[in-house]
């Protein structure tokens, strides 16, 4: 099914539209000239999770060091304040959520000034993005495109991908 969001022309870069499709809410998301869908219901606690803010994409080089990208590309759910990645739904923790982790101590001989030692250095974990850990949720989230001057969203599950078939199968 497809659903009629907006004229181009009248949605603007970093406006939000909320529309409905049977008993589903879809918020669109225009960032710069790009659009995304997502399902506004948060899978945490089923919050608005559309109408929550935006944040930029953070990301960090080192302790004191940090970038933010110039578009906004996480919602935060204004119950709990889950954040979702925009294009792929997929949760990071919130402010309200800290990961509790423990760590090993111990003294060690004296490292220069400036250096790092290779034990302190660590790999990212898996599913890392802009150094955050991804959450347990995914939310649903719809391809969105501009046809004939207004912005679509496409609710139509997309089709089953076939497996190849193996040995030549009759």
């Amino acid at each position: 099914m497809k659903i009629v969001v907006s004229r181009l022309d009248e949605f603007p870069p970093g406006e939000r539209r909320i529309v409905q499709a049977g008993r589903r809410s879809i918020g669109v998301f225009r960032v710069g000239d790009r659009f995304y869908a997502i399902n506004n219901h948060c899978p945490h606690m089923g919050g608005p999770l559309c109408l929550g803010r935006t944040k930029p994409w953070v990301s960090s080089t080192g302790p004191g060091e940090y970038a933010m990208a110039e578009e906004e590309a996480l919602v935060a759910c204004p119950w709990h304040g889950w954040e979702y990645d925009l294009e792929t739904g997929q949760s990071f923790l919130g402010p309200g959520e800290p990961p509790a982790r423990a760590y090993t101590v111990s003294v060690e001989p004296r490292v220069e000034e400036g250096t790092v030692a290779a034990d302190q250095v660590s790999a990212p974990e898996p599913g890392a993005k802009g150094g955050r850990r991804p959450g347990p949720y995914v939310t649903e989230t719809y391809p969105v495109h501009v046809e004939d001057a207004y912005v679509v969203v496409e609710t139509s599950p997309s089709p089953a991908v076939k497996p190849d078939p193996v040995g030549g199968a009759s």
